[in-house]
C-alpha cells in the first residue's frame, strides 16, 4: 500500500478524505468522514465512557481525524492516544484535505502539530492529551500497555482481510481493561463472531445519519 496512489475526494457531508483507486477504498465513509468520525468514535466510543483517564488505542491513525475530534471533544478527560499507521500521510497530502475547514481555530496548530511529531515518542500535545504515533505494521504488533478505548478504523475486511483475523481480535481484547470498549463502522457478520468468540459482548447501534445504517460497539 505504501505506493499506492491517494486521490481526494469530497464526501457526502462536505468534508474530504482519500480515495485509493488500487483499493477502489476510502479513508472514511464517502457518505460524510466527518460526521462518521464523530458518530461513530466520538459519540459512541469516547462519550459514553466514565472515567477520568482514557487510554486510546486507534487501529489506523490515517490522516488524524478521529484524534483531534478526540481532544476537541474529551470534555475533562486525561487523553493519552495511541494510533497504530505503517504507512504514515504526510502533512502535505493533508493540507490538500484541509480539516481545517472543519475544525475550531484553536485548534489548526495542534493538529498540525500531530503530524509533525516524530513517530515512536510519547508526547504532550495538549492539555490533559498525551499522543504517540506507532509506525508498524498492526498484524505483527505487540501491545505494551492496557487501554480502555479501541479506536478499529482499518480499511474494510474485504479490502485487508489479514488486519480482522480472530487471532488478531484475540490479541487486541487481551490488550484491553475490563469494561474496555471497541468501536467501528464495521458489521460484517464475520467480525461479530469473532469479536464474540474472543470474549466481547457486542452490539449494533444506529450508523451515522446519511451514512451506513448500523455500527458495532463492543464491550470487554
Amino acid at each position: 500500500m505504501k505506493s499506492f496512489k491517494r486521490e481526494i475526494i469530497e464526501t457526502g457531508d462536505g468534508s474530504k478524505t482519500f480515495y485509493l483507486p488500487q483499493l477502489d477504498e476510502t479513508y472514511h465513509s464517502h457518505h460524510g468522514a466527518y460526521n462518521e468520525s464523530l458518530h461513530i468514535f466520538i459519540n459512541n466510543g469516547l462519550k459514553p465512557i466514565n472515567k477520568s483517564e482514557v487510554n486510546i488505542f486507534e487501529v489506523g491513525f490515517g490522516t488524524g481525524l478521529n484524534a483531534i475530534l478526540t481532544l476537541i471533544h474529551k470534555g475533562s478527560k486525561n487523553i493519552n492516544y495511541d494510533g497504530i499507521e505503517l504507512y504514515p500521510v504526510h502533512l502535505s497530502d493533508l493540507n490538500q484535505i484541509d480539516y481545517k475547514t472543519i475544525i475550531a481555530s484553536d485548534y489548526h496548530h495542534v493538529f498540525d502539530k500531530m503530524h509533525e511529531k516524530k513517530w515512536g515518542m510519547n508526547e504532550k500535545i495538549a492539555d490533559a492529551f498525551n499522543l504517540r504515533k506507532i509506525q508498524a505494521d498492526f498484524t505483527v504488533y505487540d501491545y505494551d500497555k492496557k487501554y480502555d478505548l479501541v479506536y478499529f478504523d482499518a480499511f474494510a475486511p474485504n479490502k485487508q482481510e489479514e488486519m480482522w483475523t480472530l487471532e488478531l481480535l484475540q490479541k487486541l481484547y487481551n490488550a484491553c481493561n475490563n469494561g474496555a470498549v471497541l468501536v467501528t463502522y464495521c458489521v460484517r457478520g464475520t467480525v461479530k463472531r469473532a469479536l464474540k468468540e474472543v470474549g466481547f459482548q457486542i452490539e449494533k447501534l444506529p450508523g451515522p445519519k446519511g451514512g451506513k445504517r448500523e455500527m458495532l460497539r463492543a464491550i470487554k
